[in-house]
């Protein structure tokens, strides 16, 4: 089984979000890990050269050809510069009901990106946090 590519690492994540450009992208990445670190309790990790993640939890991918399994945050952001990518938002059934109140977004495969956290809505962001933080670890069976 191959290790992923992203994982944790010592790296500072204040001097991450202080290098993010353009300049919005600094203020809107402070703000989003205050955030974070107010729904989830959790200190920030570096995951990778630039996902800023709180917690962890084990996956099990489905597939039953290529099965891979690891570590992964339960929830996560990253300061682009053509968006902010929210990752674990839309994960879970409740999320991603919950997700069409956000507010002015749009989807990738495992993301949602976000051009300005000022266009979402907090309260709603909020409780989408809250519903990734609650992701336990993949039970699946073996085989």
């Amino acid at each position: 089984m191959a290790e992923p590519k992203t994982q944790p690492t010592d790296a500072s994540v204040e001097a991450f979000l202080d290098a993010a450009q353009p300049a919005r992208r600094v203020e809107e990445g402070h703000r989003l890990d205050r955030i974070m670190r107010e729904e989830t309790g959790a200190e920030p990790v570096l995951w990778g050269p630039s996902m800023v993640g709180y917690g962890s939890y084990r996956y099990v991918s489905p597939s039953p050809t290529s099965r891979t399994e690891g570590e992964w945050p339960k929830v996560a952001f990253s300061p682009r510069k053509g968006a902010l990518s929210l990752y674990g938002l839309k994960d879970l059934p409740e999320g991603a009901a919950l997700l069409p109140e956000l507010g002015a977004y749009t989807e990738g495969a495992g993301c949602v990106y976000v051009k300005r956290l000022e266009l979402v809505d907090e309260g709603v962001l909020r409780r989408l946090i809250r519903i990734a933080w609650s992701r336990e670890d993949d039970r699946r069976a073996d085989g």
